[in-house]
């Protein structure tokens, strides 16, 4: 009898089968990790706009006139771009200048609930979408969550 060696076609299509299971979920972990760092980097940034806005205007103990085209003409923001979701974000003055508000637009669901679970000790509260909340009940299911963290 004749001894046969090396691997069956079935024997390799299970291997490849196998790899091709163990690659997805490397890459859907992979996408995990990378979202939760975006969302702590987005949380720094964020935490450092509000203290540069209370360092910068604070002195004057009010808050009329804040933008993001503000903050950058006076240095203490690099750029217009939001730290995160679209570009469209403003600060804005609240309760004639006794505060202002970080305003997020196009947020996913993910990044709407996870702003609202672990808020800020920055920020006096949260809306989201309009609704003053402490959970993310009010997050949809789209990107079109709108945050804004409020600082008074």
């Amino acid at each position: 009898m004749k001894q046969e060696s090396g691997a069956s076609l079935i024997e390799i299509i299970g291997v490849l089968a196998i790899a091709g299971l163990m690659g997805g979920a490397a890459i859907a972990m992979y996408n995990v990790i990378r979202n939760n760092q975006v969302r702590k980097i987005a949380s720094v940034e964020l935490e450092q706009i509000a203290k540069d806005t209370n360092l910068l205007m604070g002195m004057r103990g009010d808050y009329n006139g804040v933008s993001v085209e503000y903050l950058v003409s006076a240095g203490a923001l690099d750029n217009t771009n939001a730290p995160i979701g679209g570009n469209d974000w403003s600060i804005t003055s609240i309760d004639d200048g006794a505060g202002f508000s970080i305003n997020l637009t196009q947020l996913s669901q993910g990044e709407c609930e996870y702003f609202t679970t672990t808020m800020p000790k920055w920020a006096t509260s949260i809306t989201v979408n309009g609704f003053e909340t402490d959970i993310s009940a009010n997050c949809f299911s789209t990107d079109t969550n709108q945050i804004s963290f409020i600082v008074k």
